[in-house]
């Protein structure tokens, strides 16, 4: 049973009012627009416009663990013309710097587990200095990559290619066809829906690397596939998921949490730059 907002025991809340929909790439909402305080971690953010879900048809957001959905891309996305909230916080002087930062952890029994910054980045959560990539469309985050290589050869998006990083996203996706031969070259084989792998070869699985700005971010196998246990017994899951994005949007390949759990990523939109570095695991 997932935590509900009560407008009635906000004092602060405005009804607006403006019907609202929005379709995820899973899962979709209606509802209407309300405005009241965000308040995080003591930042008060006032005459905040929200949307109040009503209605999300299908089972999408049933079991999720989460109750509400906070967008963090950039307000050319935004629907209805709603002042993000980051873009509040900015407006509103409440940051120090105009960037936000994630750190997710690797460990799921961490006491620590994930963190996200607004306003700077935290270098105890990553090694060695961020490399900085130009956002080369303002809508979500948006960047180039230079290829993508399988076991040290290029294999797929070899004169380039675009991609998002996007914490919103569970796995990594690009191209359904591309993908495909992905599962292959990895080993990976359908069952169920889901590509699957014997969790015993993952020594022997290869490398996926995605050349962005010029430099290398490598994936091993045990970064790139999920291991799930049930009765002792141990399953892996492919990390990869075919997703086509129709243009003009796509095609995109988005770099979701399987991606941003190895690179501490920090999204600054003072610089319109994404800054990656190895996470702390």
């Amino acid at each position: 049973q997932h935590a509900r907002f009560q407008p009635s025991q906000s004092s602060t809340y405005q009804a607006i009012g403006t019907p609202f929909s929005i379709q995820y790439g899973t899962g979709s909402l209606t509802g209407v627009i309300g405005s009241d305080q965000v308040v995080v971690e003591g930042l008060t953010v006032s005459n905040q416009q929200f949307a109040e879900s009503v209605s999300e048809p299908g089972k999408a957001f049933l079991d999720a663990e989460f109750d509400g959905i906070l967008g963090l891309a950039y307000p050319s996305l935004a629907v209805d013309g709603i002042t993000p909230v980051f873009d509040n916080m900015m407006a509103q002087n409440l940051v120090e710097l105009p960037m936000f930062s994630i750190y997710m952890s690797t460990n799921p029994k961490s006491s620590m587990g994930g963190e996200l910054l607004f306003g700077g980045f935290d270098s105890s959560h990553f090694t060695g200095t961020l490399n900085w990539v130009p956002v080369t469309q303002q809508g979500y985050w948006q960047i180039q990559l230079d290829n993508i290589q399988v076991g040290g050869t290029v294999a797929f998006c070899p004169t380039g290619c675009q991609a998002i990083v996007d914490t919103g996203t569970s796995l990594i996706t690009g191209p359904k066809k591309d993908i495909k031969e992905l599962q292959n070259y990895i080993g990976a084989t359908p069952v169920d829906g889901e590509y699957a792998m014997e969790c015993s070869n993952l020594n022997v699985m290869p490398n996926v690397t995605f050349t962005i700005n010029g430099l290398p971010y490598m994936l091993s196998a045990q970064a790139y596939t999920l291991m799930e246990t049930s009765d002792g017994m141990s399953f892996c899951t492919s990390g990869f998921q075919g997703m086509d994005i129709a243009p003009p949007a796509g095609p995109l390949w988005i770099l979701g949490d399987v991606f941003i759990r190895q690179f501490y990523t920090v999204f600054d939109r003072g610089n319109n730059k994404v800054g990656l570095a190895p996470a702390v695991p």
